[in-house]
């Protein structure tokens, strides 16, 4: 990779890069010298091995202002006065594929309010949730940056959200309910064109191992076939149609989401990320040591 190349892709993942670390550090000051130290490593590294530069850079960004909150050196000076007005936290639908500087402008929407809270955690649940629930980076790649498993890093992060959502209105719970309600409702009628207008065209479903390879084994019986990523309205309405009989909403580490719980027990569960009124992401979690880490509120 040419010089001419890497900084032009550096310029790119600027943005995003800035927004991640302004909500780790709290200043910008602070932010610009994590991102200026993450080009000095870029430059001291070997790019022709680097798969996903923007996903490394993210990395590399995240670990060093890990390591100032703490050492203690970041001075997390306040931004509020610089920031919109909040919206409720969780609310961003950004990848690691998404444009950088969309992301970083939807991040800015998360406002003074969130970073006030921000700054009553912990580094590592602080991380963990900027990294999934702000930019939507999957818990198996926060898990190694923080040091940790992917149920560790779900459960820094759940921990992180119930602090951050202490102060969430009843009729924001609602509305997210309703949602769920409408997905399953549609879902069990097998009413495929009600799926889509309840699902972002860009909607992502991850599903863990367990699930599909309890799909796999299943198929026989009419389980819809499964890859750990689909994307799209179309292929996600398509694994749902029809089903869902048995599942409930509920909040998962207060989170909307649907499980299937027979006798009380949580065998299943699809973790639902809701944004002005239709779902952008699905996490279907089905392994019995990550369910029963989970705080499952019933509806």
């Amino acid at each position: 990779m040419t010089d001419e190349v890497l900084a032009s892709r550096f310029e790119r993942a600027r943005p995003r890069l800035q927004a991640v670390a302004l909500r780790m550090l709290g200043s910008h000051a602070a932010a610009e010298d994590a991102v200026q130290e993450a080009w000095l490593r870029l430059h001291r590294s070997r790019t022709d091995d680097i798969d996903n530069l923007e996903g490394w850079l993210t990395t590399v960004v995240s670990r060093i202002c890990l390591d100032a909150l703490k050492s203690g050196a970041a001075r997390r000076e306040r931004v509020v006065d610089e920031l919109p007005e909040p919206v409720a936290a969780g609310e961003s639908r950004d990848e690691l594929v998404r444009d950088p500087a969309e992301a970083a402008a939807t991040a800015d929407a998360v406002g003074a309010a969130l970073l006030v809270v921000l700054d009553q955690l912990g580094p590592t649940e602080r991380l963990a949730f900027v990294l999934h629930d702000l930019f939507g980076v999957p818990f198996d790649e926060v898990a190694p940056i923080v040091d940790t498993s992917p149920a560790n890093a779900r459960q820094l992060a759940s921990r992180a959200r119930r602090k951050v959502r202490g102060g969430e209105s009843e009729p924001d719970r609602r509305r997210q309910h309703e949602v769920v309600d409408a997905f399953l409702e549609a879902a069990r009628e097998g009413r495929f064109e009600r799926l889509l207008t309840l699902l972002d065209p860009d909607i992502e479903l991850r599903a863990d191992a367990f699930s599909v390879q309890a799909a796999a084994t299943r198929a026989h019986l009419g389980a819809p076939a499964l890859a750990p990523v689909l994307r799209g309205r179309n292929a996600v309405a398509q694994v749902f149609s029809g089903r869902a009989a048995a599942a409930r909403p509920a909040f998962v580490d207060g989170v909307p989401a649907a499980v299937w719980a027979p006798g009380g027990t949580t065998r299943s569960a699809w973790v639902l990320t809701v944004v002005d009124g239709v779902i952008t992401r699905i996490e279907m979690l089905g392994d019995p040591a990550t369910l029963a880490d989970l705080d499952v509120e019933l509806l």
